[in-house]
């Protein structure tokens, strides 16, 4: 059986402070339906675009590096390619690694697809929502736009029905 190749428009990023809390890994998925008008990263748009990386050798590097605390899955739209995201997912679970992942899609979209529910289970934090221009504010943490949501995804799960992290009470703000 050949080796799983996933889309990335990057290599694994690492030391991001600004992808979640803490030191992060970041994997920016290459493809998005989404076309956001004003996104930060319209070149992971085109879902031929990027380079082809074998999941085996991200699960190793992911491994391998100590000093982070956490792993973010953004893009692109990550949930585009759940299926190669969720061994991934799986390894830095595996490791005791916070899991965030950045969608533009929306929690109760992801929950009505059994495919993308798959990854959605193995995350802690679930930001969701496409960026709206119009609501973009640059005090915002962790998020673009005001309509888009910090979800807290165990809890969410567990009580079926969207529960918003601490990371978003009150649409915390940077001062």
């Amino acid at each position: 059986m050949p080796d799983q190749m996933i889309r990335l428009a990057s290599p694994l990023q690492l030391d991001s402070f600004v992808d979640g809390p803490g030191i992060r890994m970041v994997l920016w998925t290459q493809g998005c339906p989404h076309h956001c008008e004003g996104c930060h990263n319209p070149q992971t748009h085109d879902p031929n675009g990027g380079k082809l990386f074998a999941v085996k050798d991200l699960i190793e590097q992911i491994k391998s590096e100590p000093l982070q605390s956490g792993l973010t899955l953004s893009g692109g739209e990550p949930f585009w390619q759940s299926d190669l995201l969720i061994p991934i997912a799986k390894a830095a679970k595996e490791r005791g690694l916070s899991l965030w992942a950045y969608s533009g899609f929306t929690f109760e979209e992801i929950m009505a697809d059994d495919k993308k529910k798959k990854l959605l289970e193995l995350l802690d934090v679930l930001v969701d929502g496409r960026f709206v221009l119009a609501k973009k504010d640059y005090r915002l943490r962790f998020k673009g736009s005001s309509n888009q949501r910090i979800i807290d995804v165990p809890a969410s799960l567990k009580a079926g029905e969207v529960i918003r992290s601490s990371y978003d009470a009150d649409n915390q703000k940077l001062q």
